[in-house]
């Protein structure tokens, strides 16, 4: 067969793959959103199956014996191909050592896992979760053992599934970088908030659900999302998931007592969406067609939440709305608005978090998971461990497990090595946000307030979207911003808003 005859084979194969994944997608959102309790044994059972099919044929001999031969003809086959082929590659030599048993027991057991650690949170009981959570890390330990490299940490091996080339060396180094700008940061906010107190949410206010929806989907429509093409549901964990080509579905919780936790979950989850929708159709269930790693779609998803969501210039557009929504809210001004979403607090919850408070929490994660990889702590010690951390990083006692370690929904879904792509998203978001302003030729404020957003979702669909997986990320970022990723725009962004916010 000539490169082009073999190419067709092996693109169909791996679309064939990429089906059941889908497949696999669309049942994990039924679960976490419509699926009757009583219906995970049966939803365990149906995605192993379809994660033993997707996996054999990644490890098919004749599959492998494909991509082998057209690896010795790259030079006939263009740049959206060689990237395919590169990318099934890596898959596969991770497949290849994985048996079809592991695979199957971990594809069926967060169906299992996610409904316990749902309860244990509804009732603030890590102990009702213990056992569930100790069989997640093992499965993730036994995933460890068949892929581990020399020169690895066990930790390395989870981070790796998740942002190609970063390590634990790697992360150390960032977040040490980090906290020695973000705590002092942090010291001078909390002293000018004495002297410049936020505005304060009456404990008698009520924001009521089907308002809080009206206005949230004002704001996803305001971004660019299509709901013709999506929808908006509400699940105990906000997330998104991008299913197939015209079906990009997010959620979010509602708190009637706190409508910016909701609107803050929404405009997050919105910027995962539209990535998915800027994903090329051309190259619909292919690596080249999917969205490249988890820091860089968590670029999308903090730049429209903070850059764009909670920007002064926004709320000058969706004060009116918000006032319109809640008419029996306090009257607050557009500025007042602005403080609410940007205030800072020492606050439990990290997808509550502030933007300066928001990296610590995911620090603090990593340090746990770092010691349960890394260091061997048994799962019984998480609580104390996180606990301990929590009070010496942020100086208040953890109250119960709900508001500690059992908030998240990654670990029962099997998401070890997760959580510092939230970090990365940040730093990511900066730094393209700097590169947008200068090619667009127009201040992000403008931007906003001039009604332009239509352009940054453009500017984003051409230089990230679009991309799909032609680069790996960490390359993506350089190509896009001229420059490797680094803190420095987003500790000046930080310290730019901040400073004006406070006042110091």
């Amino acid at each position: 067969m000539s490169p082009a005859e073999e190419y067709e084979e092996f693109i169909e194969k791996v679309r064939d793959i990429h089906r059941f994944n889908s497949i696999s997608g669309h049942l994990g959102w039924d679960q976490s959103t419509l699926m009757p309790e009583e219906g995970a044994a049966a939803r365990a059972g149906i995605l192993a199956w379809l994660a033993g099919k997707s996996h054999s044929l990644l490890v098919a001999q004749d599959f492998g014996q494909l991509i082998e031969s057209l690896e010795n003809s790259l030079e006939a086959l263009d740049d959206d191909q060689v990237a395919n082929i590169r990318e099934m590659a890596k898959a596969r030599q991770k497949a290849v050592l994985l048996p079809l048993e592991h695979v199957s027991k971990a594809a069926s057991l967060p169906s299992k896992a996610v409904a316990v650690w749902e309860k244990a949170r509804a009732d603030a009981d890590f102990p009702s979760f213990e056992n569930t959570l100790r069989e997640l890390v093992e499965v993730a330990k036994e995933r460890i053992s068949h892929l581990r490299k020399d020169g690895q940490t066990p930790y390395d091996v989870l981070l790796e599934d998740f942002e190609v080339g970063m390590t634990v060396a790697d992360y150390d180094l960032l977040f040490e970088e980090l906290r020695q700008s973000l705590v002092p940061l942090l010291a001078k906010v909390m002293l000018a908030k004495e002297k410049n107190p936020d505005p304060i949410i009456p404990s008698t206010s009520n924001f009521p659900i089907p308002l809080q929806d009206f206005f949230c989907r004002r704001v996803a429509e305001k971004y660019g999302f299509k709901f013709s093409a999506g929808r908006m549901d509400i699940s105990s964990h906000p997330f998104s998931a991008g299913l197939w080509s015209g079906d990009t579905r997010f959620t979010t919780r509602y708190d009637e007592a706190e409508p910016f936790s909701c609107i803050g979950a929404v405009m997050h989850e919105t910027g995962h969406a539209l990535y998915e929708q800027g994903l090329l159709l051309e190259h619909e269930y292919t690596p080249r067609g999917q969205a490249v790693s988890l820091g860089v779609h968590e670029s999308q998803s903090r730049l429209w939440e903070n850059q764009i969501g909670r920007s002064e210039e926004f709320w000058k557009i969706a004060g009116d709305w918000f006032r319109q929504s809640f008419q029996d809210c306090p009257d607050w001004s557009d500025e007042d608005l602005y403080r609410l979403i940007n205030r800072v607090d020492i606050s439990f919850i990290r997808v509550e978090a502030d933007e300066v408070t928001y990296n610590l929490h995911v620090m603090l994660r990593y340090e746990v998971e770092k010691a349960i990889f890394n260091d061997g702590i048994d799962v019984s010690e998480i609580p104390q461990l996180w606990n301990s951390l929590f009070e010496e990083w942020f100086g208040i006692a953890v109250p119960n497990d709900t508001l500690g370690c059992l908030q998240d929904v990654h670990w029962s879904s099997l998401a070890f090595g997760y959580f510092p792509t939230y970090t990365l998203g940040n730093l990511y978001s900066a730094q393209l946000i700097e590169k947008m302003v200068i090619d667009l030729d127009k201040d992000l404020e403008c931007l906003i307030s001039d009604g332009e957003l239509p352009l940054v979702l453009q500017w984003l669909r051409d230089n990230i979207h679009s991309q799909g997986k032609k680069y790996e990320p960490s390359k993506l970022i350089e190509i896009v911003t001229g420059k490797p990723p680094s803190p420095e725009a987003f500790l000046s962004y930080l310290k730019r808003k901040y400073s004006a916010i406070y006042g110091f």
